[in-house]
């Protein structure tokens, strides 16, 4: 079970506003990679981000160019979880691969709101907030491995 805050954006958030473009070519640890994360879109975001919150979002997050850093800044950053109605396939997997959950629930996405309270059970599938209760598929067993060892490589070790 996972407790954290909404972040709440629209559709298409692309890799480019997740971790900025200009950054791509810039060799850096993950910690930093996080003070860089959505500071295009929402400047505010690393100032007031917490460790468990989630993101929620429109259609088709991760749009774009195929940049890992945009899983890890949000990692790093201290996001728990991205629910969004849906997500580019290569940023699906490089989430996944990061350890960090992506889980496409429309209602969700509908019914909450930025600084909502939510807990997420990802054995269940279920997101629980005071606006409801938000079932997902379930992440297959392969899939929970990956997320509770922190990422893919981890997972192998």
């Amino acid at each position: 079970m996972s407790r954290g805050r909404v972040w709440k954006y629209g559709d298409g958030v692309n890799t480019d506003v997740i971790f900025p473009g200009k950054y791509t070519y810039s060799p850096m640890e993950p910690e930093e990679m996080a003070t860089h994360a959505l500071e295009d879109l929402d400047p505010g975001f690393t100032a007031g981000v917490k460790q468990g919150d989630v993101i929620v979002a429109g259609r088709n997050f991760g749009c774009g160019s195929s940049r890992e850093q945009a899983a890890i800044c949000l990692k790093y950053a201290g996001v728990r979880a991205v629910i969004a109605e849906s997500f580019a396939r290569i940023f699906y997997r490089n989430a996944i691969n990061q350890g960090l959950p992506a889980i496409q629930c429309q209602e969700a996405v509908k019914a909450l709101e930025a600084g909502d309270e939510l807990e997420i059970d990802f054995a269940k599938g279920l997101i629980l907030s005071g606006r409801g209760e938000f079932p997902f598929p379930p992440f297959p067993e392969s899939v929970l491995k990956i997320l509770a060892a922190g990422g893919l490589i981890p997972s192998l070790l």
